[in-house]
């Protein structure tokens, strides 16, 4: 739960990197958090209000997120845009945030698994 709220605690910020772990231990807090925000909508005879707060809440802390993401791999933030490519863009997003983090240092930081709090 510490990766959600570490995430949430920096929610506009899109410098440094971020490892494969924080990324996908974010999306694992999320997920139940979504389906939870649905199951009340629906319950309230609201749908989509509550999910829409909800997705919009953590719009900036997602993107930043995804930002820090692309630069443990060694790309730009502008790569997120890829997502937007109709039917593929978002399985490239997925390969992304799934491939290893370059090993040392990159021009965006430190290795965030070699950095000791």
């Amino acid at each position: 739960m510490h990766y959600y709220v570490d995430v949430i605690k920096r929610y506009a910020d899109f410098a440094g990197r971020a490892r494969r772990q924080e990324y996908w231990m974010f999306v694992l807090c999320s997920i139940p958090i979504m389906i939870v925000a649905i199951v009340l909508d629906f319950a309230l005879g609201s749908y989509p209000v509550i999910f829409y707060i909800y997705n919009l809440a953590v719009f900036l802390p997602t993107l930043g997120l995804s930002v820090r993401r692309l630069h443990d791999t060694g790309r730009s933030g502008w790569w997120y845009l890829i997502g937007f490519i109709p039917f593929v863009g978002w399985i490239a997003i997925i390969v992304l945030m799934a491939l290893e983090g370059d090993a040392g240092p990159n021009e965006y930081g430190a290795n965030p698994k070699q950095v000791t709090a």
